[in-house]
């Protein structure tokens, strides 16, 4: 039995044309535009690291016995710090300053800070140093807040001084390469955090007794109504932002 093919002509109209470049047209701006969204999230997370990269240069700096530091010496009340692992030798200047943030009724001052200036020329002002060893989590707190402050490492958001009566309140970033207070959703009730006074070098440990998720207009969990008690208040964001993570902590 004999097969008869029929192949239908195509005809091709100007309609079809101009559908044919608005699909080539759509389809290299989807391109273009998955490729600009991936640069723009390569670069964020390049500044993110190289922020985060501040903090830890700024907690080697305080350290108090660092196998790393080759020379120390002492200038108009500045103490110079040499890195002997640091690639291209940046000295890192730290200055215990008069800065005080209160004062008693007698006049002694209340509270200290450690002033640091990064190998960039920025200064900071440190109140203590957060540790979770349990999370691999290691920051110095800086005394105030703001967002390229929260950029650099943890602040300190609301409370007394480090280790004193009340609640002493931190807040950092979320990010996903687990930096800052990225792993903070994996603590669990029961783990320990230490927290270091700088102008003292005295160390408390706090163990964590809560973890719960709040709006960002809700406030309560940095009351300072803690029955005499020391405790700290870890804050970061959750579900993209439109949340807080709030882990509470008390002394042991």
């Amino acid at each position: 039995m004999n097969q008869i093919l029929v192949t239908e002509k195509l005809i091709v109209t100007p309609e079809f044309r101009k559908k044919g470049k608005i699909y080539r047209f759509n389809f290299f701006l989807s391109i273009f535009l998955a490729c600009t969204l991936f640069s723009c999230y390569i670069y964020a997370e390049y500044d993110r690291s190289k922020s985060e990269q501040v903090s830890q240069e700024l907690l080697l700096s305080i350290q108090e016995e660092d196998d790393t530091l080759s020379t120390v010496s002492v200038d108009n009340d500045v103490l110079v710090v040499t890195l002997s692992e640091n690639p291209s030798n940046t000295k890192t200047e730290i200055k215990i300053s008069d800065l005080v943030k209160g004062t008693t009724e007698e006049g002694n001052a209340k509270s200290k800070l450690v002033e640091a200036t990064a190998s960039d020329g920025t200064k900071y002002y440190l109140e203590s140093v957060l540790t979770i060893s349990k999370l691999g989590i290691e920051y110095p707190v800086l005394s105030d807040t703001s967002d390229e402050l929260l950029k650099t490492s943890l602040n300190k958001l609301w409370g007394p001084d480090p280790n004193q009566v009340g609640n002493y309140v931190i807040i950092g970033h979320n990010y996903k390469s687990g930096k800052m207070f990225g792993k903070l959703s994996n603590i669990e009730a029961g783990d320990t955090c230490e927290l270091k006074d700088l102008a003292t070098g005295k160390v408390v440990t706090y163990k964590v007794y809560d973890k719960y998720i709040i709006d960002p207009t809700d406030t309560r969990c940095t009351t300072q109504k803690t029955n005499g008690k020391r405790e700290i208040t870890l804050i970061t964001c959750h579900n993209s932002g439109k949340q807080r993570l709030v882990v509470k902590a008390i002394e042991i």
